[in-house]
């Protein structure tokens, strides 16, 4: 099979979705591929023994670390990618995350090549198309924002009310998480958290149940499932030719006038390197040295701050976060992180982290523990990258800024049992499990230091484009989906305007 469309997107997460979605009326021919299918509404789908113990949506691969072990990724291979297990916080960068930001010893968040108030138009649309819930009054940090959240933010339920005002008395400033959930639809499935949950189309804004919603209704743009992509083919001038994949055990190609990557940050850099030539030796799009290098995954801990004389009876309670040690703690700290909720981590969630142990003994903890997410910006650096062998994957996350995360923990810990809370009980995230990964095709002005230019575009190959969360120049200390929606549909707008037009 050989075509021609005008645009093809490689992966239906939240960069390729909300691109496809911008595309929309464009008179554009528009083929995204996605190597996996659409999620079914099993009931798997809302059983936490299946999810976390079982692992039953799990992906069917196994990457190698820095030092060689197998392990099994958190890279979701379904029509919505990464997005139909996510939180559903919906951030924005803060606005200095866009300049050069100095950590206690030495290290530095590099700026990136625009200002935040060039992605700003972008955030507003971006939280429009996925139906944010939040509000602009609470937290200190929040950006200037060109538009109002479309929606309130998802209330409290009242065991976490009372979290809010605890905070409160200890000096904190705990604010609603900006979310892509509409509670009343998700809690009328079954009565579960969304966090880490497959949605099957029943409540959380996903880059399914929103971006693609929205794009497929362009009749020129098309859903083409269980595609696997082996490889780019870059032709004359350099211009990326082919795009080989297989489906249904059948080889096919397309030549597009444009191709978008868009599989995440790992799995783009992959393909680039996979698609090596006599001319471009070391993979495409990688005259830099760059693709697969300065990978981020940010720095993360759980907290269980746990009052023995109060049940936590929440069913989702993530709807608060504080970032009062974003900037500093108030004592010349510098920058530290941004602390937020997890979903609840009920006691078969809690079992599946701690297996030898029976759910009647962790009941009792599961049941008084308030269950945060400390997180903490990871730097770029060269030697922290994505490679591939002849045996498959290797992720060499060598994570950096690990000092400031640290204090953040400390200073957590100690806000909490200010509050109340006697118990705390933390463990560091496996960062092989790269949920927030980003940088790996990184943007910036110099062809020779990044992948792609400001507007996504590759400086090596003239019709190749990156709009996933590889192109992020920092991973900052909040979560990358919205930032990811926004420089999709701001891609999509430059598209529109210097090659559709042309």
């Amino acid at each position: 099979m050989e075509a021609r469309p005008d645009i093809v997107i490689i992966g239906s997460g939240m960069g390729g979705a909300s691109l496809a979605a911008g595309l929309a009326g464009s008179g554009a021919r528009v083929t995204i591929l996605e190597k996996g299918e659409r999620l079914r509404d099993t009931p798997e789908t809302r059983d936490p023994r299946a999810i976390f113990q079982r692992g039953h949506f799990r992906p069917k691969e196994m990457w190698r670390d820095k030092d060689g072990r197998e392990f099994n990724p958190g890279n979701y291979h379904v029509v919505g990618g990464n997005t139909k297990f996510y939180g559903a916080v919906l951030f924005r960068y803060r606005r200095e995350d866009f300049d050069d930001l100095e950590f206690a010893g030495g290290g530095l968040s590099p700026a990136w090549p625009f200002a935040y108030e060039e992605l700003e138009p972008w955030y507003s649309k971006a939280e429009q198309l996925y139906q944010a819930r939040g509000t602009t009054l609470e937290d200190p940090t929040e950006p200037a924002h060109s538009a109002p959240y479309p929606h309130a933010p998802v209330p409290d339920e009242p065991a976490i009310a009372k979290v809010r005002e605890r905070l409160k008395a200890v000096g904190l400033h705990p604010s609603s998480l900006p979310l892509g959930v509409d509670i009343e639809r998700w809690l009328a499935r079954a009565q579960t958290p969304f966090d880490a949950f497959p949605d099957t189309l029943a409540g959380k804004m996903d880059a399914e149940s929103c971006g693609l919603a929205a794009a497929l209704l362009d009749p020129l743009i098309t859903l083409e499932t269980g595609c696997e992509v082996a490889r780019l083919e870059a032709g004359a001038g350099n211009r990326i030719s082919a795009v080989h994949y297989r489906q249904n055990g059948e080889e096919k190609r397309l030549s597009p006038k444009i191709v978008v990557l868009a599989a995440g940050a790992v799995c783009s850099a992959v393909l680039l390197l996979r698609s090596a030539d006599s001319n471009n030796p070391d993979g495409l799009a990688n005259g830099s040295g760059q693709v697969g290098r300065n990978f981020m995954n940010h720095n993360a801990t759980f907290m269980l701050a746990v009052d023995p004389r109060t049940v936590n009876d929440s069913v989702y309670q993530k709807t608060l976060h504080f970032n009062d040690f974003y900037f500093d703690d108030g004592n010349g700290s510098g920058p530290l992180g941004q602390v937020q909720l997890l979903g609840r981590v009920s006691t078969p969630i809690l079992k599946a982290n701690v297996p030898l142990a029976p759910e009647w003994a962790l009941a009792p903890l599961a049941n008084r523990a308030v269950d945060w997410y400390l997180v903490s910006e990871d730097l770029p650096r060269a030697e922290s990258r994505v490679r591939v062998d002849g045996r498959g994957v290797i992720l060499e996350w060598r994570p950096s800024n690990l000092g400031p995360h640290e204090k953040l923990v400390t200073v957590t810990r100690g806000r909490m049992r200010a509050a109340g809370y006697p118990i705390i009980l933390t463990k560091r995230v496996d960062g092989r499990l790269p949920s927030h990964q980003c940088g790996t095709l990184r943007m910036g002005t110099d062809g020779a230091r990044a992948v792609i230019d400001p507007h996504g575009r590759s400086f090596d190959h003239p019709n190749l484009y990156v709009a996933d969360a590889g192109a992020l120049p920092t991973s900052a200390a909040v979560n990358p989906s919205l930032t990811v929606a926004a420089l999709a549909l701001r891609m999509a707008d430059h598209i529109k305007r210097t090659e559709l037009a042309a």
